[in-house]
């Protein structure tokens, strides 16, 4: 006899498992209290790394089912979601997600729909990276600047290459600027002048 168990996972202290047990019970699924694994903690951490999930694991073995109410609770992303079933099926746990009806991941239509999920996942993951790069080339095309802004500003650059001139000391500029010794030398490494001191 399969044993069941299930795991109800929300992000925030604020929130509660409640209506993740309630979707359970009333999909027919009876969890022992026992089997049933409750957590708080963000979904962008791996399910590996998470401890009430790896409560679970050492609990489960072969032949038991696994449900749970949506895919995400199961993973940060498609693809940690799918080596987490792929995981379990290794160990012979079946794995419900009653989100999409109940079916069993583990099955040939299960497999199937993780790999339309990952395939889709995988295609949304592209268009954010192109929209990205497209966004990033309009911006600079606008003359927009990236990274973090300068430590001198044009006057104080200009002051400070006086002052290399005149041969005053790098860590004496840096401590006059408030600067590091690391931004005069590049300033100084810039500057392609004979006048400046090595």
């Amino acid at each position: 006899m399969s044993r069941v168990f299930a795991y109800c996972r929300v992000s925030t202290l604020e929130q509660t498992t409640e209506n993740q047990r309630r979707e359970i019970e009333a999909a027919g699924f009876t969890v022992k209290p026992q089997r049933l694994i409750e957590e708080q903690i963000s979904g962008s951490m791996a399910a590996s790394e998470r401890p009430g999930f790896a409560r679970l694991l050492d609990r489960m073995e072969n032949g038991d089912v696994l449900i749970v109410t949506k895919l995400d609770r199961l993973g940060r992303d498609a693809m940690d979601v799918r080596k987490t079933v792929e995981q379990l099926a290794a160990s012979g746990i079946r794995v419900h997600c009653l989100a999409l009806g109940g079916v069993d991941l583990t099955s040939a239509a299960g497999k199937m729909t993780m790999q339309v999920i990952s395939a889709v996942a995988e295609f949304e993951k592209d268009l954010l990276i192109e929209r990205t790069h497209s966004g990033l080339a309009r911006a600079r095309a606008a003359g927009k600047r990236f990274g973090r802004p300068p430590a001198l500003n044009q006057e104080q650059r200009q002051a400070a290459l006086e002052q290399l001139k005149a041969g005053a000391s790098i860590s004496a500029i840096a401590r006059e600027f408030g600067t590091s010794r690391q931004t005069i030398m590049r300033l100084r490494g810039d500057a392609v002048s004979p006048e400046l001191p090595e």
